[in-house]
């Protein structure tokens, strides 16, 4: 019994480290795959509801909403592993988390901190330590294990996800030194500079 909980508990853990990662890829890389494609800005928000989720004088709550779904693994593999935690302790570290993105970002100069994004994720992280709480009154001791099997294929598909990304951000690239070639040795341009997108600024020679 005592070996079957840790196997369960190291494949949370190994579950919770590639979610981290995808988090991480996605809030401060921006699900881009060159430093140059990153933005260049550094902006402040401690206004709820405000600031970058106005989006035409409207508040823009696809992002609150994706905000809030992004963190609710969170409070489910936290659960999972730390289930003798307090539920203020679970969630000071939910907060901490989605805190040290919002000021990494600053300092970085990446994107905009903003208090409602902050909000969100520790709604998001709320709900998970929920979820957990009804997967273990509906499943008991089972609860991980089912758990477990449900992130793993969530798991592989965002990683077929982000691998289908990856294979076309390199097809697409390969397009692009394609079309120079070409135009090099068939149009007489010379190859100048990229710009963060891959369009191409070239001269006649």
């Amino acid at each position: 019994m005592e070996k079957s909980k840790n196997n369960q508990n190291k494949i949370t853990a190994g579950l919770l480290a590639v979610y981290l990662f995808v988090l991480t890829w996605i809030i401060l890389f921006k699900m881009q795959f060159s430093f140059q494609d990153l933005p260049d800005f550094r902006g402040i928000n401690l206004i709820p509801f405000a600031g970058s989720v106005i989006v035409n004088d409207q508040i823009d709550f696809n992002e609150i909403i994706w905000n809030v779904l992004a963190f609710i693994p969170f409070g489910i593999y936290i659960s999972m592993l730390k289930p003798n935690w307090s539920f203020l302790k679970k969630i000071a570290v939910i907060a901490g988390v989605s805190l040290l993105f919002e000021v990494l970002q600053f300092i970085f100069a990446i994107g905009g901190s903003d208090i409602t994004d902050l909000m969100g994720n520790t709604l998001g992280g709320i709900i998970g330590v929920g979820v957990y709480i009804v997967f273990c009154k509906l499943f008991s001791t089972k609860a991980n294990k089912i758990l477990n099997v449900l992130a793993s294929i969530g798991t592989i598909c965002i990683l077929a996800l982000v691998l289908l990304l990856i294979s076309g951000f390199i097809i697409y690239k390969f397009h692009v030194i394609g079309e120079l070639l070409f135009m090099k040795i068939n149009r007489g341009y010379t190859i100048n500079d990229f710009d963060t997108a891959g369009s191409l600024f070239i001269k006649q020679e």
